[in-house]
């Protein structure tokens, strides 16, 4: 009897529908797995979406052996095939290989870089002791309401970092506008759109599970477990309130 190939990594959602989002969340954790009798850390992709409605879901996962733009670029056609079209905004890290894949495959959303993400680059150019003071500095920018000021105000931080940290000073210069994006949506969704929090969450409760297991003996446990514990949150989601208020295609 000829041996049944692998099984491929779909996404959760199986459905051939479309499915409009107004949101998009995108991140990876990395899991250590046997592979060939040696020990290597993949990523597991998660993708999360809001849809027109303010209903999440956990629109699907896979397995690759790093962030590149060629794993990145299948995973988000996966999505496509399935019938996830274009979103207003994506919101991820600075990671180059998906940078260049949302550009390439969701062309035409708006981008947000994690505001989260964003400063932990910032902090890494700046000597222990300095942190708390220029964490301080940084998070006032996401209080401001108006975008303009936002950016002047994060133009004159810089200047004053230039000083002391210009390498920390230089990224503030150079993300400037991708991490002020969600200042073009409704001030009610701000709070949620400007980070990777949403996804943090699940990465927080993925690793907590896969620690228990330490090592997999292979990919198939990686995707089975990774599955159950996405399925069982998307299933939360669906019976739970929405994220935001219904009518939100009117508003964005």
């Amino acid at each position: 009897m000829a041996k049944k190939k692998g099984r491929k990594n779909y996404p959760i959602w199986m459905k051939k529908e479309i499915i409009r989002l107004s949101y998009v969340w995108l991140d990876a954790t990395m899991v250590k797995v046997r592979e060939n009798h040696q020990i290597v850390s993949q990523a597991l992709a998660i993708a999360v979406g809001v849809d027109e409605q303010g209903k999440r879901h956990i629109l699907g996962y896979d397995l690759g052996s790093g962030e590149s733009k060629t794993f990145w670029v299948s995973f988000l056609r996966s999505l496509r095939q399935r019938g996830m079209e274009k979103t207003k905004l994506v919101i991820s890290d600075a990671n180059i290989g998906l940078k260049d894949a949302i550009d390439q495959v969701l062309a035409g959303s708006a981008w947000q870089r994690c505001t989260v993400h964003f400063k932990r680059n910032v902090l890494a150019q700046v000597a222990r002791k300095d942190r708390k003071q220029v964490a301080m500095f940084l998070n006032f920018f996401t209080s401001q309401s108006n975008p303009d000021l936002a950016r002047d105000y994060l133009l004159k931080v810089a200047q004053v970092m230039d000083k002391h940290w210009p390498e920390a000073a230089k990224i503030v210069k150079s993300a400037q506008d991708e991490v002020l994006t969600y200042k073009q949506f409704p001030e009610k969704h701000q709070r949620s759109i400007h980070s990777n929090n949403s996804l943090e969450s699940i990465n927080k409760e993925v690793k907590r599970r896969f620690k228990v297991v330490g090592i997999f003996p292979n990919r198939d446990a990686v995707i089975r477990l990774g599955g159950a514990l996405l399925l069982e949150r998307n299933d939360d989601w669906q019976a739970g309130r929405n994220l935001f208020s219904l009518g939100m295609a009117t508003v964005i």
